[in-house]
C-alpha cells in the first residue's frame, strides 16, 4: 500500500503511548493523528486506530468502544493477554487485527496497519480459535434457543426481509407464509425498531449490506 495510513494511538498507559509514538513516528507509511485531527473533518481514509493495552479487559473494551464512536471503524490491538470473554466484546467494538505486545515491532506493527487498512484483519492462531469456539458457544447456548441467529434476526425476520427484497407486499407475503398481515407487519415492525431503522426499504438495504439476506 503506497498510500500514508492515518494512525490514531491510544494506549492505556502513557509509557506505552510514548513508546508506540516514538516507534512509528518517522515510519513513512503511517501518518500519527491528534485529538485535533479527529475532532477535524479532514481526515481521510484509510484510517485505522492502534490501541496498545497489558490485558484485554472491561476497560479496555470501553477503550475500544469510545475510539469506535470517535468514527476510528477499524482497529489494531497489542496486548499481552485476552481474558476469556473479552476477545469476542473486542471485535464486537471494532478490533480487525490482534499484535501479542512481545511480537509488537515496528514492522509487524506496519503491517498489522495496512492490513487492517485494506480492510483485512489478521488474528494469532490461538486467538482465532478462541474467537471461533465462543462464536459457537454463542450460537448454541443464548441465539439458538431463542430463535436467533448471530445476526440477531430470527429464521421468520429472515425470511420476511428476503420477500420484501423480491418485491411482495404485505399481502403477499401473509399468504406465502400462512401468516396475518398484521404478523407480517408486526415483524417488520420489530425489525425496523430493534435495528434503528427508518423503514421497510431501509430494512432491506441494511440487511443486504450486511449480508444478512
Amino acid at each position: 500500500m503506497s498510500e500514508r495510513i492515518n494512525v490514531y494511538i491510544r494506549a492505556l498507559d502513557p509509557l506505552s503511548q510514548a513508546g508506540v509514538m516514538h516507534t512509528l513516528r518517522h515510519r513513512p507509511e503511517v501518518w500519527l493523528l491528534t485529538e485535533e485531527d479527529l475532532a477535524s473533518e479532514r481526515v481521510a481514509d484509510p484510517s485505522v486506530a492502534l490501541v496498545v493495552t497489558e490485558n484485554v479487559d472491561e476497560e479496555t473494551v470501553k477503550v475500544l468502544e469510545s475510539v469506535h464512536q470517535f468514527g476510528r471503524r477499524r482497529v489494531v490491538l497489542v496486548a499481552s493477554r485476552v481474558e476469556d470473554g473479552m476477545l469476542l466484546a473486542a471485535v464486537e467494538a471494532g478490533v480487525c487485527s490482534v499484535v501479542p505486545r512481545a511480537h509488537a515491532t515496528a514492522e509487524r506493527l506496519v503491517h498489522a496497519l495496512q492490513t487492517t487498512a485494506s480492510g483485512a484483519g489478521s488474528l494469532p492462531p490461538d486467538l482465532l480459535g478462541r474467537l471461533l469456539a465462543q462464536v459457537s458457544k454463542l450460537q448454541r447456548h443464548v441465539l439458538a434457543p431463542h430463535g436467533l441467529s448471530r445476526t440477531g434476526l430470527s429464521d421468520r425476520e429472515t425470511e420476511v426481509l428476503r420477500m420484501v427484497a423480491d418485491g411482495m407486499d404485505t399481502r403477499e407475503i401473509a399468504d406465502r407464509l400462512g401468516y396475518s398481515e398484521r404478523t407480517v407487519k408486526n415483524v417488520l415492525h420489530d425489525i425496523t425498531s430493534r435495528l434503528q431503522l427508518k423503514n421497510r426499504s431501509h430494512a432491506v438495504a441494511y440487511a443486504l449490506r450486511e449480508g444478512l439476506i
